[in-house]
């Protein structure tokens, strides 16, 4: 499991006059980063500053930041820790600032930087990406009620069912209950199903809900 961000996610703040926009998008590589690092400084050419940090891998190996001549440590450093504090990867974040007139001092503008990178963020929506396994179990069709009950009574959830000679139920399943499910189905049905483990692939969690993509 990681966390990240689910989608595009933009938001603003005035702070002194000045306009904080903060800019988050989930990315896949370090590339995709970079790209939308440009993307936004492209599309503000004008502002004062395109503040930005990325964290890209499993294991949040590669983090880079941009201070873009705000004063070092003030904002591309504030930038990425508010990533690193909420544990995400695979995402990247530009706060855009227009300059309001009023200096904000070094302690004003990690602040500030780290009020856009937040808000930017939770416009993206932070998610968990859970590891989940897709679980085949072929029954004869007098077992269907029965095999299908059980496996909603456990809070599994079933993808969908295939009516063929037998029937299939597709089950999508976290990886440390696939054992745990596949015994009860065993004993529910004296060893009369057949069962397949097919492909590994992330799904959302958003609030504690399941996001079937």
């Amino acid at each position: 499991m990681y966390k990240t961000i689910k989608e595009f996610g933009c938001n603003e703040v005035i702070i002194e006059k000045s306009r904080f926009i903060g800019y988050a998008k989930p990315v896949e590589s370090e590339e995709e980063a970079i790209n939308f690092v440009n993307e936004i400084k492209e599309k503000h050419k004008d502002a004062t500053h395109n503040v930005w940090a990325y964290v890209v891998g499993m294991n949040m190996q590669i983090q880079r930041y941009s201070d873009d001549g705000e004063p070092t440590g003030t904002a591309g450093i504030p930038t990425l820790e508010v990533i690193k504090k909420e544990g995400l990867t695979n995402v990247a974040v530009v706060v855009t600032r227009y300059f309001g007139g009023i200096k904000l001092g070094a302690g004003g503008l990690i602040r500030a930087y780290t009020k856009g990178a937040k808000i930017g963020l939770e416009a993206g929506k932070i998610i968990n990406r859970v590891l989940f396994r897709d679980i085949r179990f072929k029954v004869d069709y007098n077992l269907l009620g029965k095999v299908q009950n059980e496996i909603l009574n456990l809070d599994y959830i079933i993808k969908q069912v295939l009516y063929e000679d037998t029937v299939t139920i597709v089950v999508y399943s976290k990886l440390d209950r696939i054992e745990s499910l596949k015994e009860k189905i065993v004993d529910l049905t004296n060893g009369k199903v057949e069962i397949q483990e097919k492909d590994e692939f992330y799904l959302s969690e958003y609030n504690g809900e399941i996001i079937l993509e």
